[in-house]
């Protein structure tokens, strides 16, 4: 099993920067693929970044060319976060593959004031 600690959230202006960090505890080393997604009210939750154990790395479009996700050995995943903007406000959780499993973070919640 893997446990997923999220932290980094909180209040940020538009076109400010904001890094949130998630840190995996247990069988690290089983984990394959690291990822953000967030959920804003009423809407699905969605990809926001992700990243394989060999550094390929995913971005959805609408956060192309402003977040930047990293991955530092096996256990921690970061997302840096530039000229955030008001569509950005959202819970941001962390994920993280293994071969047969997915586990999630209990999220951190980003709001961007305009």
């Amino acid at each position: 099993q893997v446990q997923l600690v999220e932290s980094g959230g909180g209040l940020v202006q538009a076109g400010g920067s904001l890094r949130l960090s998630c840190v995996a505890s247990g069988s690290i080393f089983s984990i394959n693929e690291m990822a953000w997604h967030r959920q804003a009210p009423g809407k699905e939750r969605e990809l926001v970044a992700s990243i394989t154990r060999s550094g390929f790395t995913n971005y959805a479009d609408s956060v192309k060319g402003r977040f930047t996700i990293s991955r530092d050995g096996a256990s921690k995943v970061y997302l840096q976060m530039n000229s955030v903007k008001s569509d950005d406000t959202a819970v941001y959780y962390c994920r993280a593959n293994l071969r047969r499993d997915t586990y999630w973070g209990q999220g951190t919640q980003v709001t961007v004031s305009s």
